[in-house]
């Protein structure tokens, strides 16, 4: 827990502005940042080192609807040097984007991609935003609250886009 509280205070001491809050519950730590640094932040976590964040164990996106801002997006931590396990968190607006963190971990590429096609966020500096699970031209995107539960409309035959 020792190495987890100096990843606490690095942070705190080099984004002082931009660490919203860090909590601990059960020996997991989460830390919400501000949208604007994330990338920043990522970078820092990755290359310090002492800390030495260098897997990126997921990256997800949560509905908050009808909160403002509407969306938030998880990076799962992992540092092998000291055995610890650190969960970010910031938020983005419905019409916002965020900054890729693909050019820190490049597992990154597949995780963004999930988010942009399930939930609509954007990740600004993406070498290849497009869907990922569902097919070119599929409308809106499944994991919003207000998705409609019955779905696309079924009943119109699929006709793939060439």
């Amino acid at each position: 827990m020792a190495e987890v509280n100096l990843t606490v205070k690095k942070l705190k001491e080099k984004f002082m502005n931009s660490i919203l809050e860090g909590t601990t519950f059960r020996n997991e730590v989460t830390v919400t940042v501000s949208k604007g640094e994330i990338f920043e932040i990522c970078k820092f976590l990755h290359s310090d080192p002492d800390l030495q964040y260098r897997l990126l164990t997921d990256l997800c996106g949560l509905d908050f609807f009808p909160q403002t801002p509407r969306f938030g997006v998880v990076y799962l931590l992992y540092s092998l040097k000291s055995n610890q396990r650190l969960r970010v968190k910031t938020r983005v607006g419905e019409r916002e984007s965020i900054p890729s963190v693909e050019s820190i971990w490049k597992v990154a590429n597949w995780y963004e991609r999930e988010v942009y096609d399930l939930l609509g966020i954007t990740f600004d500096n993406h070498p290849d935003l497009r869907r990922i699970m569902l097919w070119d031209g599929y409308e809106g995107h499944p994991l919003r609250k207000d998705y409609p539960t019955e779905g696309p409309d079924f009943d119109k035959p699929f006709v793939p886009e060439v």
